[in-house]
């Protein structure tokens, strides 16, 4: 049997490799302690709870879900992006209910890039951005992240060559792994640049609300206030604890939206409407739950950051996500594959090697605060005894 040539980029993904790391060392009786996936271990609004209770027993709701059926939760979408960022969105041409931000973000390739197109990624950078264009026969120009910048891409720094060939951009600030954040004047830049070449420029968004020093995360549409080249993905996994409910949305130019539902038609419905309205409920309540999911993070962020720094490994605070992005020590500084996997294998602490994110991202590794703080402590504590070996 011969398979599609468009897999041979997706051989290795830096979840599915550390998912199995974790069930060799469970297998081997380690008891693990979780930190390589950023899957919120808080409770969702009680209020999106309740309304999506209320609707199971409701029989309208067990069908397929089509766009228009989609209706009050994209107003609610709208609706919460409007009081947030003060801007206007038509809800009926500029918002699309996806199945998680990460549908949005690897299907959008498919509907504006042709084969041998460029896309300009973040390296490091969340994993079904580069996915995405390798299933649309695009190719992959990764922009580095450096801490010396900042971990801000340089467009002074992207070939003549390669920026001939591209279509798209993709952004996502506060930054996954790196916890880096972006001001409103580097998106206005962004913005300036990918209309000067054409560009397409998504912003990946799921870190809204997670951010604990400074000025809130701007809206890419901030810096494109007419919606010219510009689509944002939003998710509910993050600020309402909602992973496995798979609820996200894009918001953006309307044509750029409306090339993503015709990928979305072919590909899917939608969820459970039930989801759909347990999700507007969380985006129109009391968002009590946002602020004590931020501050919970905040606390854990300053417990590891200094329990780590007991242990003599000193990393910055970040100042959003859920993330530590910890330069590693210098034995391990080209391997962080190898680190993580004996990490986890060794002491059951499993992180995410920054290798997994890019190739910027080796020399790092990025461990997720998705425990309470004596688990996070036992985690550096475990870490250190791994490090004295």
């Amino acid at each position: 049997m011969q398979l599609s040539r468009r897999l041979q980029p997706l051989q290795t993904n830096v979840f599915a490799d550390m998912d199995r790391a974790k069930a060799t060392a469970k297998a081997a009786g380690r008891e693990i302690i979780d930190l390589s996936l950023g899957s919120s271990d808080l409770p969702p609004p009680a209020g999106a709870l309740e309304s999506i209770t209320r609707s199971i027993p409701d029989t309208k709701t067990h069908g397929y879900l089509l766009f228009h059926g989609t209706r009050p939760f994209r107003e609610a979408a709208a609706q919460w992006y409007g009081q947030k960022f003060g801007l206007a969105v038509d809800p009926e041409t500029e918002v699309l209910p996806l199945i998680g931000s990460q549908e949005g973000t690897g299907h959008l390739p498919l509907a504006v890039l042709n084969p041998g197109d460029f896309a300009l990624l973040l390296d490091p950078g969340y994993p079904s951005h580069a996915g995405g264009v390798y299933l649309a026969g695009g190719q992959v120009y990764r922009m580095p992240l450096l801490p010396e910048n900042h971990y801000l891409p340089v467009f002074a720094e992207i070939p003549a060559p390669v920026l001939a060939q591209a279509k798209l951009m993709v952004l996502s600030y506060p930054h996954n792994p790196t916890a880096a954040a972006a001001s409103l004047a580097f998106f206005q830049v962004a913005v300036q640049f990918a209309q000067q070449h054409g560009l397409v420029l998504a912003h990946d968004f799921p870190y809204v609300d997670l951010y604990f020093e400074g000025e809130p995360p701007p809206s890419i549409l901030q810096a494109d206030l007419g919606k010219t080249c510009s689509i944002e993905f939003f998710t509910l996994s993050k600020s309402y604890n909602m992973g496995g409910f798979r609820v996200g949305y894009a918001i953006g130019n309307a044509e750029l939206i409306r090339a993503l539902r015709q990928i979305k038609a072919i590909v899917d419905f939608n969820q459970y409407l039930g989801i759909l309205n347990g999700a507007a409920a969380a985006l129109m309540g009391s968002q009590a739950t946002v602020q004590t999911t931020v501050e919970t993070f905040r606390q854990r962020r300053d417990v590891f950051v200094a329990a780590l720094s007991q242990i003599g490994w000193s990393v910055p605070l970040p100042s959003a996500t859920m993330y530590i992005w910890a330069e590693l020590p210098a034995a391990w500084a080209t391997d962080s594959v190898g680190f993580c996997r004996q990490l986890v294998e060794q002491t059951g602490v499993a992180a995410s090697p920054g290798a997994g994110f890019g190739k910027s991202g080796e020399g790092y590794v990025r461990f997720a605060l998705v425990h309470d703080l004596d688990i996070l402590r036992q985690a550096v504590a475990r870490i250190a005894e791994f490090l004295a070996r």
